[in-house]
């Protein structure tokens, strides 16, 4: 994939994520803040001040994640992002982590 493909790809897959977290702050009632500068996507639980920030690295050709979770690698794998250490998938990880943050159940889900 070039660097133009990716970062087309990048700034889609950052909205995915946004609106995904709108939905499942919604559907979970979890006063969720999303705010983007760039590639850089910070999403923040505003009841504990808790954030997660995802990110485009181009040179690698992958999206990251960190939060007090801990720091993820996801790279382009056919039509999904998998981890680069333990394959999962970048919504399934994020819904992970949203829970734990939120101290209860959240489920992110494309489109």
């Amino acid at each position: 994939m070039t660097e133009s493909e990716f970062l087309v790809l990048a700034d889609a897959t950052l909205g995915e994520i946004e609106a995904a977290f709108e939905r499942a702050g919604e559907d979970a009632d979890v006063d969720i803040e999303c705010s983007r500068s760039g590639n850089v996507l910070e999403i923040e639980f505003v009841d504990n001040g808790a954030k997660i920030i995802v990110n485009s690295q181009a040179p690698m050709q992958e999206m990251w994640i960190a939060s007090r979770t801990g720091g993820f690698h996801y790279k382009r794998e056919g039509s999904i992002w998998k981890n680069t250490r333990d394959g999962s998938e970048l919504f399934a990880a994020l819904s992970h982590v949203a829970a734990e943050l939120a101290a209860k159940p959240m489920a992110l889900k494309q489109g």
